[in-house]
């Protein structure tokens, strides 16, 4: 099994200070059903033990940095102990699964409207088909306000909405996207003269200087969603293209993809007074 996935996501096309691959479990066990998520966390491990997953396919690492202990009595020691017991192999598939042909960004492309070929918004030096980011076209030209819907509808819900800065008014066709924290690829966006870039994570800083440069030369709107929701809809393509090289071998596995919203935010706040209204 972790050869397969490793024949979609080379463990090689990760960031050198990224952990892939297989987490926890037996290489050799026998694997019948696959649950891919984004966050290797608690709720989806109580998804997993009550589905019966032999294995847990995620996006997000559980230990990104060195640990000296996976003690129960820890958040993440916690989440290996039950998966142990529970016969559950978690493996990992991040940033080489982000600069794959197809990877997560080219799911968010599709998720949120774009058609046509995709092409990578930074690619990689020794394989132009690889890199991070995608940039694509709409199948029409549209004001920006009706792009935000379109691609708030293509996206799963979380507890915020999608923030956009620019002219709603604006014309948009040729749109970037960049599924999770995308604002280290915002001065490559400005270069790639896109109408649009959607990514996630963009900070008020980084996000307002590009802006201000983007009312001088005409540059890109920006559009900011919420991190989970960006990187989810790779998991059900992924799951196909798991089943369907299993299936062309002749070995038939059963893949879920979880719906469990783990993106941090639960809930937002607005205040009832404008602040012009205050004396």
């Amino acid at each position: 099994m972790t050869a397969e996935l490793e024949s979609l996501y080379d463990p090689a096309w990760a960031e050198s200070w990224d952990a892939v691959g297989l987490v926890c479990g037996d290489p050799g066990q026998i694997v019948r059903r696959v649950l891919f998520a984004v966050d290797p966390v608690s709720a989806v491990v109580d998804e997993a033990i009550e589905w019966g997953a032999d294995l847990i396919v995620a996006h997000h690492p559980l230990y990104l940095r060195g640990t000296t202990s996976v003690a129960a009595n820890t958040v993440k020691g916690r989440v290996i102990h039950r998966l142990i017991k529970n016969d559950i192999a978690l493996y990992t598939a991040h940033t080489n699964a982000d600069v794959a042909d197809p990877g997560v960004s080219d799911a968010l492309a599709w998720a949120v409207g774009l058609v046509g070929p995709l092409r990578p918004l930074q690619p990689r030096p020794d394989d132009t088909r690889r890199g991070l980011g995608r940039i694509g076209e709409l199948p029409e030209r549209m004001p920006l306000r009706e792009f935000a819907d379109l691609a708030a509808k293509g996206l799963p819900a979380t507890a915020g909405p999608l923030r956009v800065a620019g002219d709603p008014d604006r014309m948009v066709r040729t749109i970037a996207v960049c599924g999770g924290a995308g604002d280290s690829l915002l001065d490559v966006a400005r270069a790639a003269r896109v109408d649009v870039y959607l990514t996630a994570d963009l900070r008020h800083h980084p996000a307002g200087e590009f802006m201000e440069a983007a009312a001088l030369n005409n540059g890109p709107a920006l559009i900011d969603a919420a991190h989970w929701a960006t990187e989810w809809p790779w998991l059900a393509d992924a799951a196909n293209r798991l089943a369907s090289r299993l299936g062309m071998k002749g070995t038939t596995v059963e893949t879920r993809v979880s719906d469990k919203v783990t993106d941090a935010w639960t809930a937002v706040a607005s205040s009832p007074v404008r602040l012009d209204s205050l004396p």
